[in-house]
């Protein structure tokens, strides 16, 4: 293993809430970029000095060495910078499919999204970008939010606003200079949602992919009514599950963002690097408050 973030979703599986549970004992970690050093007689779809990356969850990739079935991997050019293939397989990918499979798209269409600070949401921004979908993103209030704006702006972000704004009258005048989005990609939940759902252009869909406030999903009723918006609901993890039988869209997909990523068109999130000894102070840090860096732990 040459590299492995540290995700949400690996807290909550420690912490035995998530929906898939490894079996006990288990090591930590969804996500990684490792490179083949042997492989066995009948691999034929990889050989030793290649990068690899988990094609499904589960996999524990928080350790230096691991044996793993041919299947349960997937190769990546060794030319793209470390942290990019470390972080490729879950966020940008979830990103990805979210653009691609709930509404279709064109260039100049937008798209709003809120935790727009979060590995998913700085990839929808570039993603976006590269397609010419035009991005509003909703941060927390906080601090160092110019800092944060300036950064989510320097991605390709379009607009940048908290969701206080978007509660206000304002949002009319961006209006005036960008469609109301088609499609609201949705992590947080609660108030933020209810908000967002609000500037949803009529048929629009949302879709919840995460609930960091750990509150409900909360519509009014004339959302549906008289706007007839759509809600779905996305998961990694799942999708790729369907895929198993055959891995071509999977394949397609990595390749796409590959091709980005070569282009400059897609980077890592903020990243943090922390050798695998010091986990403890890397395990404690991804769980703060308003985290724009992700951990990534050095095998």
């Amino acid at each position: 293993m040459l590299a492995a973030p540290i995700n949400p979703a690996d807290i909550n599986m420690i912490q035995g809430t998530y929906a898939i549970l490894s079996e006990l004992p288990a090591v930590g970690g969804n996500e990684g970029v490792g490179q083949v050093v042997k492989v066995g007689s009948c691999v034929t779809s990889m050989k030793p000095g290649d990068w690899v990356i988990p094609a499904d969850a589960g996999l524990g990739t928080w350790r230096t060495e691991a044996v793993f079935p041919e299947e349960t991997l997937l190769r990546v050019p060794g030319d793209i910078p470390v942290l990019c293939a470390a972080t490729l397989s879950v966020n940008p990918c979830t990103a990805y499919r979210m653009l691609a499979d709930f509404e279709t798209l064109r260039p100049g269409d937008s798209v709003i999204q809120n935790a727009a600070n979060s590995g998913v949401g700085q990839a929808v921004i570039q993603i976006a970008k590269a397609f010419g979908i035009r991005t509003i993103n909703v941060v927390r209030d906080r601090p160092d939010l110019p800092k944060l704006v300036e950064r989510l702006m320097s991605l390709g972000a379009d607009h940048v606003i908290t969701e206080e704004m978007l509660r206000k009258p304002d949002m009319k005048d961006l209006f005036k200079s960008i469609p109301k989005p088609r499609l609201a990609l949705n992590c947080v939940g609660g108030k933020s949602t209810t908000e967002m759902l609000r500037h949803l252009q009529p048929k629009g869909t949302m879709v919840t992919y995460g609930g960091m406030a750990k509150q409900p999903v909360m519509v009014p009723v004339s959302a549906f009514i008289f706007k007839d918006v759509k809600l779905r609901g996305f998961w990694m993890t799942q999708w790729k599950k369907d895929q198993m039988h055959n891995k071509d869209s999977l394949k397609s997909m990595v390749e796409s963002l590959c091709e980005l990523v070569r282009k400059g068109q897609l980077t890592a999130p903020a990243c943090t690097e922390v050798p695998l000894e010091d986990y403890r102070t890397a395990l404690e840090a991804s769980m703060k408050p308003f985290t724009s860096s992700k951990q990534i732990l050095i095998l």
